[in-house]
């Protein structure tokens, strides 16, 4: 580590406040949490009156807490770290052994909070976040609220933040929404998505409404159809005793990519206020048409990865992972045609595709534009006009890309593809960060826009609960379907080809 001067003075910074982790010896803790904290600290985004009380069932004193940190940090920092903004840090970093189960943990717990809040002045506002496996939800929420731990008065807040799985089905996200609810407002709670603290995701909302050229366009008149990807190289590496009990429809489709659909189709909101975005994307999440059961089998695919080749490299099916049963049915590949039932989307399918061992590490919305009319080339050489396509790029790379026709020089009509493209890289330089910098921010700050609402979790479940439903009483006799290392099985291709259309060649 690197030594500096001494911390700079705050800017724009978030509101003072403690913030307290359940389950910090966990990996999310070391990998992401503390990156991000200190990244805002680094760009002077953290109130100097702040602190993190620590509380995980691994018996351990603050000073080894803090030793073990120093060590994370050195590993999985995003950027160099600088002597002594570490220590500014360390020193507002506090650690308790607990059972989440036991009241008497709380109240422990809400003494050590209330002396950090005094050492550091965080004026009494807390938030919690529950880094610890959903099962806990419920009971943590319930135990706060009994320590009086999430009681508003006096102007001090007490928020929540809930990480994924939100449930695993309509019926048991509306039963935690419930339980929820039971101990806390809905201004309270803050269901987090890493997904959207990536800076292109959040570009969706500027690309459309700040630029008069593509929202006119941005309908059923003179877009073809949408393709949504989120592929992964990777397997189900160590996580496969949990990934079994989810799949890939359960682990991204009700999250991830309902909200990239929901900001990709939602109407303008009368502001950016965090209620008037999320009542737009509540709207078009409502209007997804639920598949019909006896439609799921042809307009929604599954797939299971079997042993293939990736970089050269062979690597097991999912059935040979650890902790996966060997006759599972458990899919890891999922693809969809969904449909929006209202007026700017009649007619337009959305395509969504995502799953395990694929040949790229890819989120990206494809916009697949109409045909232009042929009319104008039929005594010229031109056959066939390739569509206009504009691509937003949300991970690894993040920018936006856009093909549109050209005619290639010479004596001859003929017409060829050109490319636009957009790096935020090459534009504004490189901003190493964990994803979770703005949406730990903006929990401080009390804004809510990138986090969902109840109601938005509980249409999203409800539009896939028809898949669940046919996929259990089905189970599928072809699994595995596809090689690790393809882009997942025939037919998710077919679903394509049926409608006249192919995925975009990702390369």
């Amino acid at each position: 580590m690197s030594k500096t001067e001494p911390l700079p003075a705050i800017g724009q910074s978030a509101d003072s406040c403690v913030m307290v982790i359940f389950g910090a010896t966990g990996d999310l803790t070391k990998r992401k949490l503390f990156p991000a904290l200190y990244n805002l600290a680094k760009s002077n985004l953290l109130a100097r009156e702040f602190a993190v009380v620590c509380i995980s069932r691994s018996e351990m004193t603050t000073e080894a807490f803090r030793e073990q940190l120093t060590q994370d940090i050195k590993k999985f920092a995003t950027t160099e770290v600088e002597l002594n903004l570490w220590e500014w840090f360390l020193k507002r970093i506090y650690y308790i052994s607990g059972d989440v189960k036991n009241g008497n943990s709380y109240q422990k717990l809400k003494e050590l909070i209330e002396q950090a809040d005094i050492e550091h002045g965080a004026q009494g506002n807390y938030f919690y976040y529950l880094a610890t496996a959903p099962d806990f939800f419920g009971e943590i929420v319930r135990q706060l609220c009994a320590a009086g731990l999430t009681k508003e008065e006096n102007g001090r807040w007490r928020r929540v933040i809930i990480e994924k799985p939100f449930g695993h089905d309509l019926e048991s996200a509306h039963a935690l929404n419930t339980e929820l609810k039971r101990s806390l407002a809905e201004h309270q709670i803050y269901r987090i998505d890493h997904y959207l603290g990536k800076e292109t995701v959040q570009n969706i909302l500027v690309f459309r409404f700040g630029n008069g050229i593509f929202e006119p366009v941005w309908n059923r008149r003179y877009i073809d159809n949408v393709q949504i990807t989120a592929a992964e190289t990777v397997g189900v590496e160590k996580r496969g005793g949990y990934y079994d009990t989810s799949g890939a429809l359960r682990d991204m489709v009700p999250n991830h990519l309902f909200q990239l659909v929901s900001l990709t189709a939602m109407e303008p909101p009368i502001s950016f206020d965090a209620n008037a975005v999320r009542d737009e994307q509540a709207k078009v999440l409502r209007a997804i048409q639920p598949i019909p059961p006896e439609d799921v089998l042809t307009r929604a695919v599954r797939g299971q990865y079997g042993e293939g080749e990736m970089k050269g490299e062979r690597v097991p099916g999912y059935r040979q992972e650890p902790n996966v049963p060997p006759n599972s049915t458990t899919e890891t590949f999922v693809a969809m045609k969904l449909m929006i039932d209202n007026w700017r989307w009649a007619g337009v399918p959305f395509y969504l595709r995502t799953g395990k061992r694929l040949p790229k590490r890819v989120t990206e919305v494809s916009i697949q534009f109409k045909s232009a009319p042929l009319t104008l080339f039929r005594d010229t050489p031109v056959e066939k006009l390739r569509t206009n396509r504009l691509i937003i790029h949300i991970q690894p790379d993040e920018g936006i890309s856009l093909r549109f026709g050209a005619k290639i020089p010479g004596p001859i009509m003929r017409l060829g593809a050109v490319e636009m493209d957009f790096d935020y890289v090459d534009y504004f330089g490189s901003m190493l960060s964990t994803g979770y910098e703005r949406l730990l921010y903006d929990c401080m700050t009390g804004d809510a826009t990138l986090f969902q609402r109840a109601d938005m979790v509980e249409a999203g479940w409800s539009v896939i609960e028809p898949v669940l439903d046919v996929w259990k009483a089905l189970p599928p006799r072809s699994f595995p379907n596809y090689a690790a290392g393809t882009w997942g099985p025939k037919e998710a291709d077919e679903l394509l080809m049926d409608d006249g259309r192919e995925w975009r060649q990702i390369e």
